[in-house]
């Protein structure tokens, strides 16, 4: 029997990389899915998940595609809010145009379409939103000074929406992945002037030597949003090889 049987999701950022893998996770644990990107429904998306386009940062186009997702599922149980953006670069290299971008996208963005989604969750008898939120939020890491701040406001935000959700029944937490491999990530790799030695540092970084799989972040989106979560609220699952919490000695 699967962990989601019954369950009706939306999953926001789900035509490519976690996103896509939470969407084939949910599927398989028995959810009825429907994908929120931005783009034309890509080709290679399975035939039984529903699509509604949106940009996260224009409000009637979030709330028009929550409203079609909805219809579609017939109702809606789960929110994950996964859409967002990278950035590169120290404070001081950030320009204020790059600020409001990323802010717009990842923190208000997740803002945009909880708020359209929250009347139907507060409908349902096992509501549960997912934020994703980053090892960022919680470990300094260099050149990522906007990045960092807008994980940080959604790991935040995602405390305030659990404190509120309580008289609604609606669970809010968040999932904060370290270095995945997406398509973000070799994106930057095949920017890089030596793309094996990058992958190298980035993999190095993360105690157990590897970039976290997008399935490993999917899998731990699944738990969160399962009724076996039912007493987890306002928390954040890191899944990122012990990157936020382990200090080890240098391998010898």
């Amino acid at each position: 029997m699967g962990q989601l049987n019954g369950l009706r999701a939306l999953i926001t950022g789900g035509a490519s990389g976690i996103g896509f893998a939470v969407a084939q996770a949910f599927s398989v644990e028995g959810a009825q899915v429907v994908v929120l990107d931005r783009s034309e429904r890509p080709a290679d998306l399975p035939d039984g998940w529903g699509y509604v386009r949106a940009d996260v940062t224009d409000d009637p186009s979030v709330r028009s595609a929550v409203a079609a997702a909805v219809e579609q599922l017939g109702g809606l149980d789960l929110l994950v809010n996964n859409a967002g953006m990278g950035a590169q670069g120290a404070v001081q290299d950030s320009t204020d145009e790059e600020w409001h971008r990323v802010l717009d996208v990842n923190v208000v963005g997740t803002a945009r379409v909880s708020r359209a989604a929250w009347p139907h969750l507060r409908a349902s008898e096992h509501a549960a939103v997912v934020n994703t939120s980053s090892v960022a939020a919680t470990a300094g890491l260099p050149q990522r000074a906007v990045y960092s701040a807008s994980k940080g406001a959604v790991s935040a935000l995602t405390r305030a929406m659990a404190a509120d959700g309580m008289a609604d029944g609606v669970r809010v937490n968040a999932v904060n992945p370290g270095t995945a491999d997406t398509p973000w990530i070799q994106g930057l790799l095949r920017s890089a002037p030596d793309p094996a030695a990058e992958l190298a540092a980035l993999a190095a970084r993360q105690p157990h030597g590897r970039l976290v799989a997008a399935s490993e972040v999917a899998a731990a989106v699944v738990y969160l949003a399962s009724p076996a979560a039912g007493s987890t609220t306002g928390a954040d699952l890191a899944v990122d090889g012990g990157m936020s919490g382990l200090r080890l000695r240098p391998r010898t």
